[in-house]
Parts: structure tokens; sequence; C-alpha cells
């Protein structure tokens, strides 16, 4: 796992131990970043479900501003803080080691981008869909990236939030959602 573009490319990343974390391949990442590669720069990321940190510092490495990591395993914070360090972004994030719902409902900031990639099995995705528009914490013209099974429906969300396109690599899906500007609407 490492470090595709930018100012950290190359580095290699710290990888968690065992198979509870399923890292996002290098192919989907690039294809991410392919997505949103004019969406990036000088913007404020939330990487919902850190794991080893590689989304929100790819995004640091290509320019973005900050980037907020959770995760509810401590020992994946602890890995993503080592990560930051490794590739210098320290002083660009910060990360919360807890429940993710427990951080939306709590977060009083807005961000640009957010990724949210939790173990696929679960209902977390959906849960946290709603949680985020609830608390409305995407910025006017944010982009919102599921990374999900291919076979999981995501679901339409409330105005101002607006489900974009689907990607699918292999087993693996891609959902983009937008949020409008109340002009937009």
């Amino acid at each position: 796992m490492r470090v595709i573009s930018g100012t950290g490319r190359g580095r290699r990343l710290k990888e968690l131990p065992g198979m509870d974390t399923r890292p996002t391949t290098d192919k989907v990442k690039e294809s991410l970043f392919n997505i949103i590669q004019f969406d990036i720069e000088g913007r404020r990321v939330l990487d919902l479900f850190g794991g080893t940190g590689q989304l929100g510092i790819e995004a640091l490495s290509r320019g973005a501003a900050w980037c907020t990591f959770v995760d509810t395993n401590r020992q994946a914070a602890t890995v993503i803080r080592e990560n930051l360090k490794m590739v210098g972004f320290s002083d660009l994030a910060s990360v919360h080691q807890g429940d993710a719902a427990v951080f939306l409902a709590g977060c009083r900031e807005k961000f640009d981008l957010i990724f949210l990639d939790p173990p696929y099995q679960s209902q977390l995705l959906e849960r946290c869909l709603q949680e985020i528009t609830k608390f409305d914490i995407l910025s006017e013209h944010g982009i919102m990236i599921c990374e999900s099974a291919v076979e999981k429906q995501l679901p339409e969300l409330e105005q101002p939030y607006k489900k974009g396109r689907e990607y699918h690599y292999g087993k693996i899906k891609l959902t983009v959602y937008h949020r409008q500007e109340s002009g937009d609407l």
C-alpha cells in the first residue's frame, strides 16, 4: 500500500495486521482519485472509516488542506498517526478514535469531501449517510464517496443531497453523492 501521487508519492504506508481491515486496492484508489481530481486542492476532508488512513493521506498528498480521520479501532488510530508522521502530514490532520455515528452527532464542522468505506457486511454506510444528511456536515458543492460491495444498493438522499454516478471495479462499487447549493434546488 503506497501513496500514488502528489507530495507523498511512492511512500509506503504501514498496514494493520490481520484481516479486520480491508484496505482499498491501489486500482480502486487510483480510480477514486481520478473521479475527484479537480475537487481536492485546498479542501477539508473527512475519512470516516480511516483504517490505515490511506484515502485521507492520498487526499493530503494531492493538496487537501486538512483531513479528519475517524476509526473505532484503537490500533487503526495508532497506525493512522504513524502513517501521517511518516509522510510528514501530522500537522494537517486530526485522528479520532471512536464510533463514526457518535463522531457525526458531535461534529461541529463542515467538510468538502467525505470518504465512507466501512466494513461491507455492516449497515454502517446507510446509517452514516443518514447521519451526515441529518447533521448536514457536507459543505455546499461537497462530495461524498462511498465504497461498498457491488451488489449493495445505496439510498437516494433528501435534498440538497443528490446521488450521482456509480463506478464498478470487479466486486467493488464506488457511489458518489453531491450536496447542491441552496440556489441550485
